[in-house]
């Protein structure tokens, strides 16, 4: 399975941006998506996950500001990112895995991080 994530740039406080993670490769097995993320110096955390019934798990940091949604025909999944903040600074990782998990160990492919970058 091959992850391509793209969509992220530089962005003011109170901004927008969508983010999209496109599988190829032997994607039959894919049920659970996710998006994960890593600030300077921080460790790697979870922001949201979608299953393959459409199931969502959102991390309470972004509740309410970012959604996570999939085109399962396309084998694609989207970050919308509203009402951005400069703590959302990170590189942006989409991966998947055979199950429904916000645990980042669970996760068997991983995308290469495309980076969001909030500031005036």
């Amino acid at each position: 399975v091959q992850l391509q994530a793209s969509g992220g740039g530089l962005v003011q406080p109170g901004g927008s941006l969508r983010l999209s993670c496109a599988a190829s490769g032997r994607t039959f097995g894919i049920y659970g998506m996710g998006w994960f993320r890593q600030a300077p110096g921080k460790e790697r955390e979870f922001v949201a996950a979608i299953a393959g019934s459409g199931l969502t798990h959102t991390a309470d940091s972004v509740k309410g500001r970012f959604t996570i949604s999939r085109d399962s025909a396309k084998n694609t999944v989207f970050l919308q990112m509203n009402g951005l903040i400069p703590e959302d600074t990170a590189i942006y990782y989409c991966a998947s895995s055979t199950i429904f998990s916000s645990q980042s160990s669970r996760y068997d492919y991983w995308g290469q991080g495309t980076l969001v970058t909030v500031s005036s």
